[in-house]
């Protein structure tokens, strides 16, 4: 049985326990027989104890009896946290802030598990309590740092893991071990009680071996931290069905990297391939200034503010660190405060240049990884392949942007594919959505109506999906409900000025359908976004094909003297359509 969450809910449904499951997950750590997997790894006795104290299984507890592990650098009250390295060591008192928030929930941790030392590295190698063995191949690398939070999660021992993420361990080890990583928004999960690498940067990770399961864990520990200072008050929205409209920015032929793979550019290519069947716009981008961002990572304030969580040991037990972390890290004993400030100032110069090569792109695709490396290969050379590993991961972070990795068909030579989806932060729950369908999951019906939390508002002109201000939805947490049609009792109009031009919805007592979207906003969110709204548009009452009625744009009247009539057309995306079509210049 796999333990996802709907299996665990059937298997819960028909009887079993969760003790029942805590036996069977520490059946199959036993099965898979890989101790580098834990650093710690409790007793069942204690598990099965904590299982038998839940309450009753109920709604407000939405991962009751869900077995998870967390990366050793995240406390977990009573366990040491080692960040892999011994001298390091300290036992807390407390859990981290989202181990309690999932604890609360009813999820049962099962233990801590392996990483790079300090969260410094991409390659899963780096670390005195060994190597965890790639869930699908062993003569690959696990992947890093969150090395066995994703392997644990490959193999199936658990339902989902916290990883971490500062250039890439939230999707690395998901690539790698065909499975899910879900990066979050900076500042979406607190940091209290993680050992850090960049504070600034870092963010913890959840593995899952699907969308739905990833973004659950993620529903549940999502919430400001009055205790962490760079805690955000981000919602973080819900799974729904793909937009019907999407724009996907993606690294043109010149700035795609494969260090020669070319079985990974072909399974690119099929992803990409997929995606527009599924309704989405390719757009080819030139990628240089992401990667000119990625390049900053390790250099100047970054390798500095690693160097803060390590000082003491550098210099007095430099022997506990690992050679190549040392070395890494090391390299800020030569940078001065100059140095980290020229730093700042350029990716403030290339977050720029990197805004406006995303404008008018909804998201990002991008390999997850360029290309596969195996341990023999980090032996070699333990920092060129970890370095190409981050190709497309490292910028994420330094430009605040969410992201999720989901695996893809498998390549041609059988290893696993992935691709990431990524987008400004607060939008999680846009790149979620599409990873789902992506990923061939279902969307719960419910999910088609707004909650008690939200306000359902029916927009049909720039606002919707795809189109130019949809962003201002999304970046309030907005999720697409449904696309559909308003009952025939309207014009459409094609308001005089701006730039932006706008659409006017104007009732009547016998007009036409004309298409729009319902979205679902979080009331927390519609006053920031009604300030935006100018005349002569208004919120009123829209009735839709079905009868039903939500919130809606409308306009005035008097707003629509000198204005185009384009009812004829059905709706602002068909009007928009015919202003972009090119006409062909008269022969000379």
């Amino acid at each position: 049985m796999p333990l996802t969450l709907t299996a665990l809910q059937d298997a819960f449904s028909g009887g079993a326990t969760p003790s029942d499951i805590v036996r069977e997950v520490y059946r199959r750590i036993d099965a898979v027989n890989d101790p580098a997997i834990f650093i710690h790894l409790r007793p069942m006795e204690d598990v099965i104890a904590e299982a038998d104290a839940l309450p009753a299984r109920s709604a407000e507890q939405p991962l009751w009896g869900v077995p998870f592990v967390a990366k050793d650098n995240i406390d977990v009250a009573g366990i040491q946290t080692t960040a892999a390295c011994p001298a390091y060591a300290y036992t807390p008192e407390q859990d981290a802030f989202v181990v309690a928030k999932l604890r609360a929930a009813g999820a049962l941790v099962i233990g801590k598990t392996n990483l790079d030392q300090f969260a410094t590295g991409l390659v899963g190698v780096r670390s005195p309590y060994g190597v965890p063995r790639n869930a699908i191949d062993p003569d690959i690398v696990p992947g890093g740092s969150s090395s066995g939070s994703g392997v644990a999660v490959g193999h199936g021992l658990v339902t989902f893991s916290l990883g971490t993420d500062t250039a890439g361990s939230g999707r690395v080890p998901a690539a790698l071990n065909n499975i899910v990583g879900l990066k979050p928004s900076l500042g979406a999960l607190s940091a209290t009680g993680v050992v850090p690498a960049c504070r600034t940067l870092d963010t913890i990770s959840i593995f899952a071996t699907n969308v739905t399961d990833a973004f659950t864990a993620f529903q549940v520990a999502c919430a400001e931290d009055v205790e962490d200072a760079y805690s955000k008050p981000i919602t973080a929205g819900h799974v729904q069905p793909s937009p019907p409209s999407l724009a996907i920015g993606v690294p043109d032929a010149a700035s795609r990297v494969f260090f020669g793979d070319d079985v990974q550019a072909a399974s690119f290519e099929a992803s990409l391939a997929k995606l527009t069947a599924l309704g989405a716009r390719i757009v080819e981008l030139d990628f240089s200034p992401f990667y000119a961002v990625a390049e900053m990572l390790y250099e100047g304030a970054w390798v500095a503010e690693r160097y803060t969580v390590v000082e003491d040991l550098m210099r007095d037990q430099p022997d506990a660190l690992h050679p190549t972390t040392a070395k890494i890290i090391g390299a800020a004993e030569q940078l001065s405060a100059a140095d980290a400030f020229r730093g700042m100032y350029r990716l403030k110069d290339l977050e720029r240049a990197a805004r406006d090569t995303m404008a008018g792109v909804d998201m990002l695709c991008v390999p997850t990884i360029p290309t596969f490396y195996s341990t023999a290969d980090l032996d070699a050379d333990p920092v060129t392949p970890n370095s190409n590993l981050g190709t497309y991961t490292n910028f994420v972070n330094l430009l605040d942007m969410c992201g999720i990795a989901v695996p893809s068909d498998l390549r041609r030579d059988g290893r696993p594919g992935s691709v990431t989806l990524l987008a400004p932060s607060g939008r999680d729950a846009n790149i979620a959505s599409v990873a789902a369908a992506f990923a061939d999951e279902t969307i719960a019906d419910m999910l088609a109506q707004a909650t008690d939390e939200e306000i359902a508002l029916a927009v049909c002109g720039a606002h919707m999906s795809g189109m130019a201000l949809n962003h201002e939805l999304t970046s309030r947490g907005g999720r697409l409900l449904k696309a559909t049609r308003t009952a025939p009792r309207y014009r459409l109009y094609a308001l005089a000025g701006g730039p932006p031009q706008r659409p006017g919805l104007l009732r009547i007592e016998k007009g036409s359908h004309i298409d729009l979207e319902v979205w679902a906003l979080p009331k927390t969110a519609v006053g920031g976004f009604l300030e935006g709204i100018p005349a002569p548009l208004s919120i009123g009452t829209v009735e839709l094909e079905s009868g039903a009625k939500a919130h809606g744009f409308l306009v005035e009247t008097t707003g629509v003297q000198g204005a185009d009539d384009i009812t004829h057309l059905g709706g602002w995306r068909q009007y928009q359509a015919l202003q972009h079509v090119q006409v062909p210049e008269a022969a000379d």
